[in-house]
């Protein structure tokens, strides 16, 4: 049985800009939405989140997600209203600082790097990216932690980047894209959003309008929400693993 461990799984550029990132793996979470889930914490490795947000740079790690919002620092306030879930101040704050004082086993200069990820995730259900893009990552990263885990959760907003890739970048293949997308769902804040996933063959998490149904026979509630009557928890549900998942449909939410 995996016993309980926190380590440094990945220190280097970002995937998304080059800045220097650092992923961490923590193994406590008070989320009663996820249950128990290994949680991955992808953050600047020199900037504090609570500070990266109100300079731009956490878009090293959140790239062109919608949620970032527009800090004002003439003005000291939020010119476009960040709708973000997680607040900065909290657990990504206190996991930065341990981070800042050497309080995490580094693994990612292990030489056996790939088998140390593969054995942390050893039966456990893994959530990639608590806070912060998946693609901010190299993709053998996330690979390699869930290979022989129990399953895992994974979003992303790049989609639609990978897609420009797809079409304008010699040096990016389709097979990648297929690996993304077996490994995270696409994240649609629209039914636009989501005809244009679908339609690339991404699975995706759709957030809908508050009172709003599914839209589609592609669709089904999200098993975890009080609409769905919290009939699971991420960490049994396993539907968000993209097309990994043995789920065809994709899966919606209220907001909240």
């Amino acid at each position: 049985m995996n016993t309980k461990r926190e380590a440094i799984i990945y220190q280097g550029p970002s995937m998304l800009d080059g800045s220097p990132i650092v992923v961490i793996v923590t193994d406590a979470s008070k989320n009663a939405k996820t249950g128990p889930m290994l949680q991955t914490w992808i953050l600047r490795q020199d900037v504090a989140p609570h500070h990266a947000i109100k300079t731009g740079d956490d878009a090293s790690i959140c790239g062109n997600c919608p949620h970032r919002g527009e800090w004002d620092e003439a003005l000291q306030k939020w010119t476009s209203k960040r709708t973000c879930y997680v607040k900065t101040f909290q657990a990504p704050l206190s996991v930065w600082k341990r981070y800042q004082r050497g309080g995490y086993e580094d693994l990612s200069r292990m030489h056996d790097y790939s088998t140390e990820l593969a054995i942390l995730g050893t039966g456990r259900m893994v959530r990639i990216g608590s806070y912060g893009d998946p693609m901010a990552v190299p993709l053998h990263v996330w690979e390699s932690l869930t290979s022989r885990a129990a399953g895992w959760t994974g979003y992303t907003h790049q989609w639609k980047t990978l897609m420009t890739w797809d079409r304008y970048r010699g040096d990016f293949k389709a097979s990648e894209r297929k690996k993304w997308q077996a490994l995270v769902m696409a994240s649609a804040d629209s039914e636009g959003d989501a005809r244009d996933a679908a339609r690339y063959r991404w699975r995706y998490f759709r957030v809908m309008g508050k009172g709003q149904q599914p839209a589609t026979s592609l669709e089904m509630r999200c098993p975890a929400s009080k609409e769905a009557g919290v009939k699971s928890a991420c960490a049994t549900c396993k539907l968000c693993m993209g097309t990994t998942s043995k789920a065809r449909k994709s899966i919606a939410i209220n907001i909240h």
